[in-house]
């Protein structure tokens, strides 16, 4: 009995496979020049085209039964467009704010240390922060980046060696 349902489950997953090959070779063509109408990009007509038949497949039982699956493809392309285009419209609004980060107040009392922190590679100014501006305990900063509380408490030493390297000595300490 198991063996028949497993069959029958073979059979229909391949007449899904074989409905969305012959959508493919009887519309690929065709829905990539209708995509390069709509978008004027060659590529990227092709590339929308793609992930429309990779959602059909993903999509195998109910997309075996649509209707029209040249329609389905082709609104299914016409829509992850708009969705690319939205994303790049919604993105070029604040793309000046990526560029240009904007410091909190008051933080020009600090432009010394803040550019200190600044030229500390990324992992060595990550434990800087949690430990001195979130107030994290080393065994909190190696679990919330996932690494072991050694690395972090060379990762810290380190930094502190390059900001004092960067800050000079402290005042009022004997170093001078």
């Amino acid at each position: 009995m198991g063996e028949e349902i497993l069959a029958r489950t073979r059979e229909a997953g391949a007449a899904r496979a074989s409905v969305l090959e012959d959508v493919f070779e009887a519309s690929y063509r065709r829905l990539v020049v209708q995509l390069y109408g709509v978008v004027g990009d060659f590529v990227e007509a092709e590339d929308l085209v793609q992930e429309a038949f990779v959602r059909a497949a993903a999509a195998s039982r109910s997309f075996a039964a649509v209707d029209n699956p040249e329609a389905w493809l082709r609104r299914t392309a016409i829509n992850l467009h708009r969705n690319r285009w939205r994303k790049l419209r919604n993105f070029s609004r604040i793309k000046h704010r990526l560029a240009n980060p904007t410091d909190p107040p008051r933080l020009e009392e600090h432009v010394v240390v803040i550019d200190a922190l600044r030229s500390l590679p990324e992992p060595q100014r990550q434990v800087m922060a949690l430990f001195y501006l979130a107030d994290l305990s080393v065994e909190d900063i190696a679990t919330t980046l996932g690494c072991a509380e050694g690395t972090v408490k060379s990762r810290l030493g380190r930094a502190r060696e390059a900001i004092a390297l960067v800050l000079g000595p402290a005042e009022g300490s004997s170093d001078a």
